[in-house]
């Protein structure tokens, strides 16, 4: 009876491997983003805009407005106060005063090639700062190829012989036998072998001995001025003013 229940050769038995039926997991909610709402949305579908609703003001438990307290005048409307024309004395405004050219400032007869056809002119200005760093050759930085000698350019140039100098090497002065010359030997003094002249020297001039300390010369002296030997001469001083109204020294003279 068993046996027939079953169909096919298919009988219960162990699983093989792990079965996911046969564990407790929370569905398929992980792994797949969702496509509604805004966050975490999935990015292969559009997302529309969202948008969130504020909650209702909370009303004030108190009014803190003072209220239709105030006094307003009766001149001030919508539009201002209601007054008549005031007039208020001010001051002078200071205008900025520019100064504009004269007659004097334009030159009329410099507009003659403005106005009327003139012939191009042209001038010459300074060097630009350009040209300051052109590091481009001038004229004089060209040679022209030579037209003497063998290296010339585009020209049949003749045979050119430079004079060598000569060879100390095998030449006629070469002395392969190193013998020396007339002037290799000492020249034999003639006194040796001829009779010898009387040699004189010039000595230094003798002094004799004596005193050395300096003697006065003969202007050194003043026999003028010498009273000793002689009489001496008449002395002539000058002496005070005598006034004209004092009465001179009256010596008697017998």
């Amino acid at each position: 009876m068993t046996e027939e229940v079953w169909m096919g050769t298919w009988r219960p038995h162990r699983p093989r491997g792990p079965i996911m039926a046969l564990y407790s997991s929370p569905g398929p909610k992980y792994l797949i983003p969702p496509t509604t709402g805004f966050m975490k949305h999935t990015p292969t579908k559009l997302r529309a805009p969202a948008y969130s609703f504020r909650g209702a003001p909370t009303l004030l438990a108190e009014n803190c407005s003072p209220g239709p307290r105030y006094n307003v005048n009766s001149k001030i409307l919508r539009t201002g106060k209601h007054l008549g024309p005031s007039y208020s004395i001010l001051g002078r405004y200071h205008t900025k005063t520019m100064l504009t050219p004269g007659p004097g400032d334009y030159f009329p007869e410099k507009s003659t090639k403005y106005v009327f056809d003139s012939a191009p002119s042209h001038s010459i200005s300074a060097r630009t700062k350009a040209f300051r760093v052109d590091s481009t050759p001038g004229p004089a930085a060209y040679m022209l190829p030579m037209v003497m000698g063998p290296n010339t350019v585009g020209k049949v140039s003749q045979p050119s012989f430079s004079i060598k100098g000569r060879s100390k090497l095998g030449g006629f002065s070469d002395d392969l036998h190193k013998t020396p010359g007339p002037a290799a030997y000492r020249q034999t003094d003639m006194q040796v072998t001829k009779f010898k002249a009387p040699q004189y020297t010039m000595a230094a001039r003798v002094e004799p001995p004596g005193d050395k300390t300096l003697k006065p010369g003969p202007g050194a002296h003043s026999p003028e001025k010498v009273t000793l030997t002689k009489p001496c001469a008449p002395v002539v001083t000058f002496g005070i003013k005598h006034s004209d109204y004092m009465t001179p020294l009256l010596v008697d003279v017998e």
